[in-house]
């Protein structure tokens, strides 16, 4: 649970809580749960220390007692000793000085108190890197006053220092009679058994205190002074990682299995307003669920939604939802996220609020090029108590034919979506990697194979079973497409859509669409059981109707003696065979050789390592000297680091994919495809990994003025003549004894293409092709070979887009980016820019503007207009050297505009 919120909503404007962090302050043998934030303001920084109640949801729940500025006079330094270092799975003790107060905390383990401690070693280093810059602290100031109504703390506060100073008494009165005797101990950390630094204030030690202050930086720091600390220490993680595997194995030693019910909804609004009360539908169950996860699809279907990722009704259905949910309990929102219309909400009882922790969420778009956000698909994962949790919430392709498509949404969503761990050293969590998996969304399979009068017979019979027989995803499902290992259960209702908005009849529109089981939910996962799984026909806003699912799921709850029993029996184990013999692998191969690689198409090789050590060892593929990296951009070993067991065996992917960064040397043959891999072992050897390749030449990646040089297929020039076109692209007076074309021909066919098939296709460039399509189209293009185009034509249109994204230099080069931007409103000097290009630059720039205002022609059709194609191809013709913002974005719009309503390009 991210406590930071709660922190948050008690600070003034201009301050933010940047980390939070439950701990207990020590005092003798008494300890008291406080809640640390870290808060910065005008780039000064102070630790704020509340009471609170359980885990904080809100500011209601904590309570401002102490400021503890992050400046000159202030130290951190762990006091953890060597006995306790040595356990992973200990809590870490530091001590916070002030002036001369001190303050010892107890925070627990994992990688959340580690990333704290971090976040406030970097904070004081700030401070002493300028020790002349001393900071004023205004800010903090406001918070001795009494509590001003609603505002930022709701209770007078205590004088800053009454935590110090409780504890500073306690100590002098215990330690008053050997209190020199204390600060010598102190002085000499290093050689004594705590590891701790003390710190004399500024006033006592002049100027001179700067180099003590620099050590007290690099001790506060994990610095082990002994093997066995070594092993300890995360950024090593040996020992951690054979504790943590242990514990795994040894999982049902110390767990027990407790039911909680969980709530899934999933509503397709179609970019409507809250119009009804959604208790129907969220309040259905008699007794109050544990958990809400409450997805909507369509949330806003305006143009600012989908080009800037800005509703209004984020907070509209929001409040709908926490308005609608069962009156019999309390509950609190720990998660919201969004991606244009897709927008998944998380609720928990109050009461199980203190047992949610490591909680992210990630969104990943599917739509054209896969980046549009109008499909994809946002997850929330989190920690409750034991057991990890996975909430996916997805909207795939839509239209009956395009199964495969969406087939390919559900792979690129599991392949794409990775949350990233709190400690930097282990690797993103991918959806599978999940004790529970909760798949919900309008997945948009329909039924196939049956006229639409038949489906509605079926429906009127109630014979939900024999029409289920006709549904795209438990066919998909049957033949393990898609969705393996996950269950659905029985569906014993009507299909969801389409429906006339308003009502419980059928489309009647003239599409008349075929009623289907659109909006669908899945689970993953052992101990599951669903309760019910229904539609809501009572709610008539949409053309969808809500479903529901409610889950008894049975959660991992850790019993604490247990634990300790098993945790300490695993640790004395360790001591035992540590130390005895160095690991060493066995691998089956140390040469990989991947044969004619291609743009944009991925290969793999397997890498096996078994473990014939005598020890478990830790893996780990290291930077060479004087590279960045263990290995070229195009090139990626999965996973790049592990743990293997005594006995063991791991599977290494080594991954070749080359993009648009990586294409244009490797076509020109500046690079090539070698590379060596280091795979370091954890106090073992290195082994050396040899990896080579071919790779065939593609338009995408290569320069237009490279192409315009070509009048043959790329892949049947000689690699010396692709070498020279692309040292004389930026000389436009290179002596060239034949005319150069005036445009690619590549991009010639795909806009030929799309002009002569395309050109009132629906939702053309708005809907992604396939990528096996996309894989004919650039062979064709590459090779010359069939003469037309294969695949569709959403495939040939999202071909063309790529080809414009992978280009080197774009046909507005960076140059002239700038320009560009000074000039967006005014249009006769939009026109001169264009006509300062470079010629093929100018003539590709014409011919695309040409191109799209005939597509605006057939409007009516294509349901194309002047803001989407603006919005598409803006960013691809004039894209920035740098990250755009959101102004640059908008203003790339309004230039390329001009060229759409004007035929004066």
């Amino acid at each position: 649970m991210d406590q930071s919120v709660a922190i948050q909503e008690t600070l003034g404007r201009g301050e933010n809580c940047i980390i939070a962090v439950q701990c207990d302050v020590l005092l003798d043998n008494v300890t008291e749960s406080r809640l640390l934030g870290l808060v910065e303001s005008t780039k000064e920084q102070a630790i704020f220390i509340y009471t609170h109640r359980r885990m904080a949801i809100t500011a209601d729940d904590v309570s401002l007692e102490d400021i503890i500025p992050i400046s000159l006079d202030f130290a951190v330094v762990e006091v953890s000793s060597p006995e306790e270092l040595a356990v992973v799975g200990g809590d870490t003790r530091v001590r916070i000085s002030y002036q001369e107060e001190e303050l010892e905390l107890r925070l627990p383990f994992g990688s959340h108190s580690r990333l704290f401690l971090s976040e406030v070693n970097r904070a004081w280093s700030d401070v002493c890197k300028s020790p002349t810059e001393v900071p004023k602290f205004e800010w903090i100031k406001k918070y001795h006053k009494a509590a001003r109504g609603h505002e930022v703390v709701r209770q007078a506060l205590a004088p800053l220092g009454t935590t110090l100073t409780k504890i500073s008494q306690h100590r002098k009165t215990e330690k008053s009679s050997d209190k020199k005797g204390t600060l010598e101990k102190e002085k000499g950390s290093n050689s004594s058994t705590e590891k701790s630094t003390a710190y004399s204030s500024p006033e006592s030690q002049g100027t001179s205190s700067r180099e003590d202050r620099d050590d007290l930086v690099r001790s506060s720091s994990h610095t082990p002074s002994n093997k066995a600390q070594i092993l300890a220490m995360p950024q090593f993680g040996l020992r951690d990682n054979l504790i943590r595997c242990e514990l795994l194995k040894n999982e049902d030693l110390y767990t027990y299995l407790q039911d909680f019910s969980v709530f899934l909804g999933t509503y397709n609004v179609n970019g409507q307003t809250p119009k009804e009360s959604l208790r129907p539908w969220l309040s259905c169950t008699l007794d109050p669920p544990d958990m809400y996860c409450v997805g909507f699809q369509e949330l806003d279907l305006s143009k600012e939604a989908f080009f800037f990722n800005d509703t209004p009704r984020e907070l509209e259905w929001t409040k709908a939802v926490s308005e609608a949910l069962h009156p019999d309990a309390k509950y609190a929102l720990v998660k919201l996220v969004r991606l244009v219309g897709i927008m998944l909400i998380f609720f928990v009882k109050k009461e199980h609020a203190e047992f949610i922790s490591d909680v992210e969420a990630e969104t990943v778009g599917t739509g054209i090029m896969g980046r549009m956000g109008n499909k994809g698909a946002v997850a929330i994962r989190f920690r409750f108590h034991n057991s990890d949790i996975c909430v996916v919430n997805s909207h795939l392709a839509a239209h009956i034919e395009e199964y495969e498509r969406r087939n390919q949404d559900y792979k690129d969503i599991c392949s794409r979506l990775q949350f990233r761990q709190l400690d930097p050293t282990q690797p993103a969590l991918t959806i599978m990697k999940h004790d529970v998996i909760l798949w919900i969304g309008d997945l948009n399979y329909r039924i196939s194979d049956l006229d639409v009068d038949s489906v509605k017979e079926l429906i009127s019979k109630k014979d939900f079973e024999t029409l289920h027989n006709y549904d795209q995803l438990k066919r998909q499902i049957d033949e393990e497409a898609v969705f393996a290992g996950f269950v659905e259960g029985e569906i014993d209702f009507q299909p969801t859509y389409k429906y006339d908005a308003g009502s419980d009849k059928w489309d009647t529109s003239e599409k008349c669409r075929v009623p289907a089981w659109c909006d669908r939910i899945l689970w993953r996962g052992k101990n599951i059981k669903q309760q019910h799984y229904q539609s809501h026909m009572a709610l008539k806003t949409s053309d969808h109707k809500p479903v529901s699912s409610l889950l008894s799921t049975g959660i991992k709850r850790v019993n604490s003696d247990a634990y300790k029993k098993t945790f300490e029996e695993i640790v004395r184990n360790i001591d035992k065979m540590e130390n005895e013999c160095i690991p060493s692998v066995t691998l089956d191969k140390r040469e990989f050789h991947f044969k004619d690689v291609k743009y944009m198409q991925h290969q793999a090789e397997t890498l096996s390592l078994f473990n014939d050590g005598q020890v478990p060892c830790q893996f780990e593929f290291i930077q060479k000297p004087n590279e960045p990296t263990y290995c070229k951009p195009w090139l990626t070993a999965n996973p790049p680091k592990g743990f293997i067991a005594q006995g063991g065996k791991v599977d290494i992917e080594l991954e070749v994919f080359v993009n648009r960064s990586t294409a244009p040397d490797l076509n020109s043959g500046k690079e090539q495809i070698e590379d060596i891999l280091v795979l370091h072992l954890e106090r073992g050897k290195d082994y050396f990994i040899s990896v080579t390749g071919n790779y065939l030449p593609s338009c995408y990646g290569t320069s237009i003025h490279s192409l315009c040089q070509m009048r043959e297929p790329i892949q049947d020039m000689p690699q010396e003549i692709l070498r020279e076109p692309a040292e004389m692209s930026g000389n436009e007076n290179a002596a060239n004894t034949e005319k150069p074309l005036d445009i690619p021909k590549e991009l010639w066919m795909m806009v030929d293409h799309l002009f002569r098939n395309a050109i009132k296709q629906e939702d053309i460039f708005q809907q992604p092709g396939l990528r096996s399509e996309f894989a004919d189209i650039r062979d064709c293009l590459d090779t010359g070979m069939p003469d037309s185009l294969p695949g569709s034509n959403h495939s040939v249109a999202e071909a063309l887009l790529l080809f414009l994204d992978a280009l080197p230099e774009p046909v507005v080069p960076f140059s002239f980016y700038q320009q560009c931007l000074e000039n967006c409103s005014n249009a006769s000097q939009c026109e001169k820019v264009i006509s300062m290009l470079p010629q093929c630059h100018q003539n590709v720039f014409n011919y695309l503007a040409a191109f799209l205002r005939e597509l605006l022609k057939n409007s009516a059709s294509n349901r194309l207009d002047v803001n989407i194609l603006a919005t598409i191809f803006a960013s691809l013709l004039l894209r920035s050297p740098t990250k755009q913002d959101l102004a640059e974005k908008r203003k790339t719009q309004e230039f390329f505009q001009h060229f759409l309503t004007q035929g004066s390009a």
